[in-house]
């Protein structure tokens, strides 16, 4: 007898026939997480990208219902880290490489809606340049939409940080305190709160923003740190991560409205 579709909905955690049985039921949508495995300061773990991106894939899953997540894609392209010593980067095509290979997968076994975002900044322009490719390699019933919209992205954060009684001036997107009190909801072992310290505070200009591409993120922060953890918590951290969960599925939403799905 068939089971029900289980309460797991981490593809990696379920055997083929409970996947089955989900495409059975209507499961047809997959998130794909991105992350990345990168220097955040002296105070957070190398993983908070990619812990970020396995904490957003389940809550967007669970809220919108009839959807499963993949396994996060952990590295991500961080070349402008690379001068942080334990920072893992690949090269855009390589990451283009294995979105297609993902997408491609499971269109075969019957996905129709496949969901793309990231927990790391960094992969949003590499994820655009290569959307046109990825929907190009799959048949033509199946859908691919991505979250790459990183001015939308902070925004919400400085929401978010604000309503919750932290101060929006020191989100600055990298290991700041909107990444910071997040990592203090989603695995607060890993937060070393004795090693707070500001690092680029204010906007960064597009000469600071061309020359952190080119000569990476040392030539704007010493410390690594766009922004400032001081006055992160755990409060401000579950807000930010309800705020962004909300917006990627809004943002689905919409995209399903225009494309008539």
């Amino acid at each position: 007898m068939a089971r029900e579709y289980p309460s797991a909905i981490h593809l990696e955690q379920m055997s083929f026939e409970d996947v089955g049985a989900a495409l059975a039921q209507g499961y047809t949508a997959v998130m794909i997480p991105l992350g990345a495995i990168e220097q955040h300061g002296p105070h957070l773990a190398l993983s908070m990208d990619a812990d970020h991106a396995d904490a957003l894939g389940e809550r967007v899953a669970r809220s919108r219902g009839k959807t499963l997540v993949a396994p996060t894609i952990k590295v991500g392209c961080s070349a402008h880290h690379l001068p942080f010593p334990g920072t893992l980067s690949l090269r855009p095509e390589t990451l283009e490489a294995i979105c297609t290979d993902y997408c491609t997968s499971l269109a075969g076994h019957g996905f129709k809606r496949l969901l793309i975002f990231s927990g790391h900044i960094g992969n949003f322009p590499v994820i655009k340049g290569m959307l046109d490719r990825l929907r190009a390699s799959v048949p033509p019933d199946v859908e691919i939409v991505a979250f790459t919209d990183s001015t939308l992205w902070i925004d919400t954060w400085r929401h978010a940080v604000a309503a919750a009684g932290g101060d929006p001036l020191a989100v600055g997107g990298h290991a700041d305190i909107a990444e910071t009190s997040l990592m203090m909801a989603i695995r607060p072992d890993s937060v070393r709160q004795d090693r707070f310290e500001a690092g680029h505070l204010g906007a960064l200009t597009q000469v600071q923003l061309e020359l952190m591409w080119k000569n990476g993120v040392r030539s704007i922060s010493q410390n690594g740190i766009i922004g400032s953890p001081i006055g992160a918590s755990r409060d401000i951290g579950e807000a930010c991560l309800a705020a962004i969960a909300d917006l990627l599925v809004d943002t689905f939403k919409e995209q399903e409205r225009s494309t008539g799905s």
